[in-house]
């Protein structure tokens, strides 16, 4: 039997550092948005303090970062110890951009849910985040 939920999944999408190509965000963000989540977008050049904050005041469920700078390294370890400070343990982190390989397995060490590479379907962004975010 399938629960049904009963609010749309609150989706911050956010492209923190200096990275200033967002078009990906954008499509990443619209096809969440057409799949039924409700979605914020923080726009360009956040800082990990602001994305947190953003994500505290706007009560998401899921994190989406979009990065493309090749910073994922020093920024999501920032990100994620500040969801920990505001008790956000619970927030499903991904992660979309540029990411080698040998990255993956320490973003997830940290709590990074999950990282999808260029070219990767919106269909399967969305089914995933409809499959592992808590209500």
């Amino acid at each position: 039997m399938t629960t049904q939920r009963t609010n749309p999944i609150r989706v911050l999408v956010a492209k923190p550092g200096l990275d200033g190509h967002d078009r990906g965000a954008k499509v990443i963000a619209r096809a969440l948005r057409d799949a039924g989540m409700e979605v914020i977008y923080t726009g360009i050049r956040q800082t990990p303090r602001m994305v947190v904050q953003a994500a505290a005041q706007e009560d998401v469920s899921v994190l989406g970062l979009s990065i493309l700078s090749g910073a994922h390294m020093e920024l999501l370890p920032e990100i994620m110890r500040l969801l920990g400070e505001q008790g956000m343990d619970d927030v499903l982190v991904v992660l979309g951009g540029i990411v080698p390989e040998e990255d993956r397995e320490a973003l997830s060490d940290i709590g990074v849910s999950a990282v999808f590479g260029p070219g990767t379907s919106t269909n399967d962004i969305i089914d995933y985040i409809n499959t592992h975010a808590s209500d």
